[in-house]
């Protein structure tokens, strides 16, 4: 999955909690969203105060609007690794959520899982 449309099945999916996602569903957005925050306060801090103001408030709105897509996404690839979406609670717990770092990261289980059939398909070794 590439990086248009990955960020586009991220908004997409943004209340779908069962099934799985893949590696790329999760992190191209992630890198999305780094891109412009990143664009956006050094845009903030160039521009002004009153520009500023207004980049700070459209960050603001991309954070509230992108934060439930974020969890479904999370907890989707959590799915993917074969852990309940209850794991994403520990994300919120100092240290432990390097845990979830790790099975963000990891690949998925080969195959289907309890959670759905393997999103790679049948011929999941040959992105391994």
């Amino acid at each position: 999955m590439g990086f248009v449309q990955a960020v586009k099945a991220f908004y997409r999916n943004f209340v779908k909690f069962d099934g799985r996602a893949l590696r790329s569903e999760y992190w191209w957005p992630q890198l999305f969203f780094i891109l412009l925050y990143v664009v956006m306060f050094a845009g903030a801090g160039l521009l002004g105060q009153t520009i500023g103001g207004i980049l700070a408030l459209v960050i603001s709105l991309i954070i509230l609007i992108s934060l439930i897509p974020a969890i479904s996404v999370t907890i989707r690839r959590l799915h993917d690794v074969d852990k309940s979406g209850w794991f994403f609670l520990l994300a919120f717990v100092p240290l432990v959520n390097f845990y979830i770092l790790y099975l963000t990261i990891i690949k998925g289980t080969d195959g289907p899982n309890r959670f759905g059939p393997d999103p790679l398909g049948s011929d999941a070794s040959v992105f391994s």
